[in-house]
């Protein structure tokens, strides 16, 4: 089985987390991913813990599937193995800051020279152009500056720090992806690559979906509590007994109420339906002192049979238990290398023609560089060679 993207071939310069999160679900899909890293510079992402057999965690995971190449792209060598794997690699991913890949050599006017049929994905913070375009950034800035965190917390508390890096993976990682099979497509058409700038920040203001639309349309400005879906209405998390919390989205009739039937307040089903911000602050204050009557195991079982949105907020350690992610199989065990296997999250996506199973956890750096100069012709002088001049690792 080699899965649907089994005819791509990827060069991947990426580090840390948006491009090798966008690099994973193409080699996970079936696509040829080969990591071009630093023999001089680790991956920041190879230090993160926790480790499992002296390897980070999210690095394994994160880079399964992927050969690596240990190419010091500053030595002028450097370029004649790029020069010959592009021959045959016409997708190229790179999440430098702008300008870096051109003064390698490596930019994609360059590249185009060589492989008009290249395939060329730029993720960076702010994007190729603007005045910010050069600002170093993180996931928390590129929210803040795209206007998602003014809306996104609570009235008294302010904003609320994500419990995952959405800037980094919906915005750079997924929409890159997108773009890049976008362009893979127009390239069957064509014949001609493309470059592709994906900005964080840019991709993460199309995020403000509901919120954004409305203020460009009526210029209603969101802000924290202030609307249905943010906090501003019922639909919230609420305290039980000991200190858990359950969720609730009972937004149809229907379904608020069953909520208050099962909560033994049926007359506050009517308030659910109130645009009144007064209206919904008592109904919220309501619904509290009821959820705080009962311990987290029993409204569980409460609403186990109802269909009502209201789910609790389960751990990571109980949502791998939980029977409907079992019955998904979100979880695969990848081989290490040495016999053994590792637990890591499963590609998300299902086909019906299946998908290849995972072939190995992140590799070393420069594990697989030997086997990819050798398989581009490099002899085994030219590749001691490019060794001795510390080329490659």
């Amino acid at each position: 089985m080699q899965g649907p993207l089994a005819s791509l071939k990827v060069l991947d310069f990426s580090t840390l987390l948006p491009g090798p999160f966008a690099s994973l679900l193409l080699a996970d899909m079936g696509a040829e991913v080969l990591r071009i890293e630093s023999p001089n510079r680790a991956d920041l992402l190879r230090m993160l813990p926790p480790h499992d057999h002296g390897v980070s965690a999210s690095h394994a995971y994160l880079n399964r599937n992927k050969r690596s190449l240990a190419l010091d792209l500053k030595q002028p060598q450097a370029l004649a193995v790029i020069e010959a794997l592009l021959a045959d690699h016409d997708i190229l991913l790179e999440q430098f800051r702008p300008g870096v890949m051109e003064r390698l050599g490596l930019g994609y006017e360059a590249l185009k020279a060589i492989n008009p049929r290249l395939i060329y994905v730029s993720i960076t913070g702010y994007g190729q152009t603007g005045p910010y375009k050069e600002r170093a950034g993180h996931d928390i800035n590129y929210l803040a500056v795209a206007g998602l965190a003014s809306h996104t917390g609570r009235a008294d508390s302010g904003p609320l720090p994500l419990g995952i890096q959405a800037a980094d993976i919906a915005g750079g990682s997924l929409h890159g992806v997108i773009g890049l099979l976008a362009a893979v497509i127009a390239r069957q058409q064509t014949g001609r690559g493309q470059h592709l700038d994906v900005s964080m920040t840019d991709c993460v203001f199309s995020l403000n979906a509901l919120a954004g639309a409305g203020y460009l349309a009526c210029g209603q400005v969101p802000g924290f509590e202030s609307q249905m879906l943010n906090g501003g209405s019922f639909y919230d998390y609420y305290r039980t007994r000991e200190g858990r919390w359950m969720s609730v989205g009972s937004l149809e009739p229907g379904f608020m109420q069953a909520l208050c039937e099962a909560l033994g307040r049926p007359e506050l089903a009517t308030q659910g339906l109130s645009p009144d911000p007064a209206q919904q602050r008592a109904l919220k204050q309501a619904l509290q002192v009821e959820f705080e009557k009962h311990d987290f195991a029993e409204l569980c079982q409460l609403f186990a049979g109802i269909d009502a949105c209201v789910e609790p907020v389960l751990g990571l350690d109980e949502a791998l238990q939980h029977p409907q992610l079992q019955a998904r199989e979100v979880v695969t065990q990848v081989p290490r290398g040495d016999g053994s296997r590792q637990a890591q999250m499963a590609c998300p996506l299902k086909f019906s023609d299946g998908l290849p199973a995972p072939r190995h956890i992140g590799a070393k750096v420069g594990e697989h560089t030997d086997q990819v100069l050798g398989e581009l012709g490099f002899s085994a002088q030219q590749i001691a060679q490019l060794r001795g001049d510390k080329v490659i690792l």
